[in-house]
């Protein structure tokens, strides 16, 4: 009796089992269903986002090409939006975009480089994971701050040297932009560096190269893309910067290579004109929209640009 009573015990406690165990597979089984369906809708949500963006640009755009020729505005040396007779053409601000970003460049490029190639073919170890996170800390400081550096202490310390230089100019914001792109160019550049195999820096040594033509004749060309990526990404981090170029360099619309005078940039202005002036409805509140819609094409260029060159130089070990 008590045997039979401890089977069917038994029985019930394995069928308990057994329906948990179902419980519990079902429970598993929607989750594993639902898990993939919700990662698709977070990453879609960046593509919708950039679509959205899209649309507005694209939109608003063709509001201001239906009161603006869009060759006038595209080959025009004028920019008044708020005169009586009003100009749109964006040409001063793209020379003040390019000029800015390739003053920006040559401060960041050499520096950047010779940053990274001291870092990972020179550095100690200790050295590099001292100076690397101490390199790192100019990219987390606020853009803002950058812009009164340049307006304060920049562009005072330059009209020693530049009595022509005006009080707002592109020079001194181009130098101090490069100055902040600089952690980006050493840091992807060093680490495009550091990952081509120590094979072929110990090969090269015992061919009898030196460390300089280790360096500049194997460890370079193999990390080619990325360096190329890091600068890539470095002009389009300085076509897109703001806060900078508001501040210190005016909102003069000047179409001129004369990097001592006041220039507007596109991400400038759009600042300006969004800062209520303009009007909802107005041939300025849409011209907002053209410029943003043509940075957005510079940047979106730049990218592409980058892309390409990673693939067609991208070197496998």
């Amino acid at each position: 009796m008590n045997d039979s009573n401890l089977n069917k015990d038994n029985a019930v406690q394995v069928r308990e089992l057994i329906n948990k165990k179902r419980t519990t597979r079902s429970f598993s089984t929607i989750v594993e269903k639902a898990i993939p369906i919700l990662l698709f809708l977070i990453a879609m949500i960046s593509l919708l986002t950039t679509i959205g963006i899209l649309f507005t640009l694209l939109t608003e755009t063709i509001h201001f090409f239906s009161r603006v020729s869009i060759i006038e505005f595209f080959t025009g040396t004028l920019l008044k939006p708020l005169s009586q007779n009003p100009e749109f053409g964006i040409l001063p601000l793209i020379s003040g975009t390019i000029i800015s970003s390739v003053i920006a460049m040559l401060v960041a490029g050499p520096i950047g480089m010779m940053t990274a190639i001291y870092l990972s073919e020179y550095a100690t170890d200790r050295v590099r994971k001292t100076l690397k996170p101490l390199l790192e800390l100019l990219a987390g400081i606020p853009t803002i701050v950058y812009g009164f550096f340049a307006f304060t202490f920049v562009t005072p310390l330059l009209r020693d040297f530049i009595p022509g230089l005006e009080a707002t100019n592109v020079l001194s914001p181009g130098i101090v932009m490069g100055i902040m792109i600089i952690p980006m160019i050493a840091s992807l550049s060093e680490d495009a560096m550091s990952s081509v195999p120590n094979a072929m820096r110990e090969g090269a040594l015992a061919l009898g190269a030196t460390k300089l033509e280790v360096t500049f004749r194997v460890i370079v060309p193999a990390a080619l893309s990325g360096i190329i990526a890091s600068f890539v990404l470095g002009i389009s981090r300085a076509i897109g910067e703001t806060m900078i170029l508001t501040i210190a360099s005016g909102s003069s619309k000047n179409f001129t290579l004369d990097v001592t005078q006041s220039m507007q940039t596109m991400t400038a202005y759009i600042v300006e004109v969004s800062g209520g002036d303009a009007p909802a409805g107005s041939t300025i509140y849409y011209s907002l929209y053209a410029v943003a819609m043509t940075l957005f094409c510079f940047t979106l260029l730049m990218n592409i640009v980058a892309r390409y060159v990673s693939r067609k130089f991208r070197e496998e070990y």
